[in-house]
């Protein structure tokens, strides 16, 4: 039997080229790890966690993929299948970049990742945000929901996550993917040269715009310290 490709490996591909907003998700990252060892859940094709291994971080990607999985071991990252191959609190800090939408059983699946995290481990959480947005992009790549600060912030404190910080991002993608769904044709499609466009003219205006991450955003992240 051959290998199964993950049905959003396409998206993970365009996205690579999405250089501004990457960038801006690698300093989020930065910006709230500790010293020490991550964990990268759902790591893709190993955008984020390349970058971490530069900057000195020991990463363990985590990728059910095993297309993906052989693409990250290429970059030479360790990787493994599944959360459950790393042994509880032994990770400083845990990121998950758009992954817990994918989830059926997001708040066990929480709960399970908190506890791969040493007691005052960090965790960093970025989902899509608001059920409004919901559109044929998140059903043809298996998203299940869509999050507010809210749903974000209970699910992590009921996986024992004291929240330090919780806010929405991307401010002007909230206005795309608000365009994309009202002219949404079914199709679960994004235009490769639209993003390219968005990312280069449109993405860096959020910057003067950061002050609406108070109330809304294409995503939204909460990043806290798992209580002892």
């Amino acid at each position: 039997m051959g290998k199964k490709e993950y049905s959003g490996a396409r998206v993970l591909e365009i996205m690579t080229e999405a250089k501004r907003y990457n960038a801006w998700l690698s300093s989020l990252i930065l910006k709230h790890a500790p010293q020490g060892t991550m964990m990268d859940i759902g790591a893709g094709v190993g955008t984020f966690a390349a970058v971490n291994v530069a900057k000195g971080y020991r990463v363990t990607c985590v990728e059910p993929d095993e297309q993906l999985r052989d693409h990250i071991r290429r970059k030479g990252l360790s990787v493994t299948a599944s959360v459950n191959d790393i042994a509880d609190e032994s990770i400083d800090f845990i990121y998950a970049l758009n992954v817990l939408e994918h989830v059926e059983n997001d708040a066990e699946t929480l709960s399970q990742w908190s506890k791969k995290l040493r007691q005052g481990g960090k965790m960093l959480i970025y989902v899509p945000a608001f059920k409004l947005l919901y559109s044929s992009f998140d059903q043809s790549i298996g998203h299940f929901r869509r999050y507010n600060k809210i749903t974000l912030v209970r699910l992590m404190i009921n996986a024992g996550i004291q929240v330090e910080k919780a806010a929405y991002a991307d401010i002007t993608g909230f206005f795309a993917a608000l365009l994309f769904k009202c002219t949404d044709n079914g199709s679960g499609q994004i235009n490769g040269k639209f993003l390219r466009l968005y990312d280069r003219m449109i993405f860096p205006l959020n910057r003067v715009l950061s002050f609406c991450s108070v109330f809304f955003g294409k995503n939204v992240y909460a990043v806290g310290t798992k209580r002892s």
